[in-house]
């Protein structure tokens, strides 16, 4: 018999092994000063295209007026208990009922957590009889709620209708022999590659098959949809949505995220969701911090606008220099070049340090082997300026990654990663 920590000595997983030329920098990097377009990274001012705060809600001076007055009110730990026993309040019931106003929805649900609240409602939604058909390109969280599933479950190609009406054509037949039914998830906006789920299409084939559709909208709640209710909006079909999805990190600059769907599953899942049954209740600061919050999502249309001003001025900008900006319907802007791991490296090392422009880097596993995703992430608190500045440097590097500097800079990240491996 082995030890059981002899994996760890020898395989630090398929990200950790890179750690000693990664950490810090790659990952892990630190981002200092308030949340807005400019922070610093190692003393340096940057641009900051990768912090979630679309509507610019994170340092808003009412936010955080209200987030003090909450703390000092309520203190962190107020309610104690999980909701079903002791932390449940009035004001966790108004802000389900607002939220649920707010997508269009008869009812919603607090979850501590969006992560935590996805995988746990997939596990509430399903049975061992019931057959789940999802994206390939789902979230982290969607898969590993559906690796909780003890049925069976099928993966589509992303966005692709072919594919899930020929999975929905085999769900459809191991459910009649179960006796269960089917659960088809996708996400309203896709998080790295910008698009939004074909959730119009989709919504149509329940004409042909019967399936419940479950939607995680973190990216689409607050930022599109005339109302600013996401992706499902946006596209005409809210009310197609069985059970809608949103997290509270993105457009409201908070922790938290809800459900929402019609009062009678709203009720059900909130006597079976195990990950909100057993943990403390969402503390009131937080709670109060939401209200307020939402309200601006409601009465502030001037911050959406922004945001899409951003990112209508970032997005035509690249496209106009000649960058691949692959098929993004909605805030996230990608922008994908050629070229190795090391080059990558040095590639982003160079846009830090010496543009002064930080955004997220993406490789091989995660995007095919040979391109380099740089992923922006515009927001209300952005200026025309920081986009101009942006756009420079992306020109910049492109001409340095295509004439060989980054190949040459990064030989000695290629020769450790090869002793490495």
């Amino acid at each position: 018999m082995r030890d059981l920590f002899d994996k760890i000595y020898k395989d630090k997983g398929p990200l950790g092994k890179w750690a000693e030329q990664a950490e810090g920098y790659f990952v892990f990097p630190k981002l200092e000063g308030p949340i807005s377009n400019r922070m610093k990274f190692r003393g340096r001012d940057v641009i900051t295209w990768s912090v979630n705060d679309y509507l610019g809600l994170a340092n808003h001076p009412e936010v955080r007026k209200v987030d003090a007055e909450a703390a000092a009110e309520w203190g962190s730990a107020y309610p104690m208990g999980a909701r079903m026993m002791s932390g449940h309040t009035s004001l966790h019931e108004k802000l389900q009922d607002e939220l649920a106003s707010f997508v269009h929805k008869q009812a919603a649900y607090l979850l501590n957590f969006g992560y935590q609240g996805m995988v746990s409602t997939i596990d509430a939604l399903v049975s061992k009889q019931d057959v789940i058909v999802y994206d390939v390109d789902a979230h982290a969280c969607i898969i590993d709620g559906v690796r909780l599933h003890l049925g069976q479950r099928f993966t589509y190609k992303h966005n692709d209708m072919e594919s899930i009406e020929k999975n929905l054509q085999r769900a459809t037949k191991i459910a009649e022999q179960t006796g269960g039914g089917i659960l088809l998830i996708s996400e309203g906006v896709f998080g790295m590659r910008g698009e939004q789920g074909k959730l119009k299409e989709i919504v149509e084939l329940k004409k042909k098959y019967k399936f419940r559709l479950f939607v995680d909208d973190a990216h689409g709640f607050g930022t599109l949809g005339k109302t600013g209710a996401g992706a499902g909006e946006e596209q005409g079909v809210q009310d197609d949505i069985d059970v809608y999805f949103a997290t509270f990190a993105k457009s409201m600059a908070s922790t938290g995220a809800f459900i929402a769907g019609d009062k009678e599953i709203i009720d059900y899942l909130k006597y079976n969701l195990r990950s909100q049954m057993f943990a403390k209740s969402l503390q009131m600061q937080l709670v109060v911090g939401a209200l307020k919050r939402l309200e601006m999502l409601r009465t502030r249309p001037e911050l959406k606008n922004k945001l899409w001003e951003n990112v209508n001025a970032l997005q035509n900008g690249l496209k106009d220099r000649g960058f691949d900006i692959g098929t993004t319907q909605s805030c996230v802007t990608p922008v994908y070049l050629k070229g190795s791991i090391p080059e990558a490296m040095a590639l982003v090392k160079d846009l830090r340090e010496n543009y002064g422009v930080f955004c997220s880097i993406v490789v091989y596993p995660v995007i095919p082997k040979g391109l380099i995703l740089l992923r922006m992430i515009p927001t209300a608190t952005h200026t025309l300026q920081d986009v101009e500045e942006t756009l420079e440097a992306f020109s910049s590097i492109r001409e340095r990654l295509e004439n060989g500097t980054y190949k040459r800079l990064s030989a000695s990240v290629a020769a450790a990663m090869a002793n490495k491996a």
